[in-house]
């Protein structure tokens, strides 16, 4: 069975720091797409940013220059540093894999952005 495990949410205030963490189980990591979605209540879930399976990046406009999406294939890991944080980064933080027919979604971390 297919797990994505995310960890590393909390409650930090304006300016500050969070690293996300996305562990991947029982599935050949080093050939997804990861990437980290968001959703902020009442609002439609949304992209924050992707990284292939090569290394290539991309990032939501909102969230470039703050945060930046790594992954590490020997450990089945994907990460996400978040810095200088906003009340607009206040969301459940969703961990996504995807391949060729096959799309995995982690459980979801919450991130609150609050002084």
């Amino acid at each position: 069975q297919v797990q994505l495990v995310e960890s590393g949410g909390g409650l930090v205030q304006p300016g500050g720091s969070l690293r996300l963490s996305c562990v991947a189980s029982n599935i050949i990591f080093s050939i997804y797409t990861m990437a980290w979605f968001r959703q902020a209540p009442g609002k439609q879930r949304e992209l924050v940013a992707s990284i292939t399976n090569t290394g290539w990046t991309n990032y939501a406009d909102s969230v470039k220059g703050r945060f930046t999406i790594s992954r590490d294939n020997t450990k089945s890991t994907m990460y996400l540093q978040m810095n200088s944080l906003n009340a607009e980064d206040t969301a459940v933080y969703y961990c996504n894999a995807g391949a060729t027919n096959r799309v995995f979604w982690g459980q979801g971390t919450q991130v609150t952005v609050s002084s």
